[in-house]
C-alpha cells in the first residue's frame, strides 16, 4: 500500500522528493488551502519504502497509508 501526502498539511519542503528512491513524489499545482505549495505521490509507483515519511519535517503531512481523499494534485 503506498503512502500519502495530505495536501493541506504540506508546506512544499520537498525533502521527501529528494529521499525517494523511485521519483514517485511530484509538485502539484497551484497552492493548497494553506497557500503554500505542495506535493503528491503517485500510488502506481510507490513502492511503501517509508524513506518519506521518515524525513518529512512537516508533522503529519505524510500517512503511511494510501488515503486518495486527502490528497489532491492540484
Amino acid at each position: 500500500m503506498a503512502h500519502t501526502i495530505v495536501t493541506n498539511v504540506c508546506e512544499g519542503v520537498a525533502d521527501c522528493v529528494d529521499a525517494c528512491p523511485v521519483a514517485c513524489i511530484h509538485p502539484g499545482k497551484g497552492a493548497n488551502r494553506k497557500g503554500t505549495g505542495f506535493y503528491w505521490i503517485d500510488f502506481d509507483t510507490c513502492i511503501d519504502c517509508g524513506i518519506c515519511l521518515q524525513v518529512c519535517p512537516v508533522e503529519g503531512a505524510i500517512l503511511p497509508e494510501e488515503k486518495p481523499e486527502l490528497q489532491q494534485r492540484g
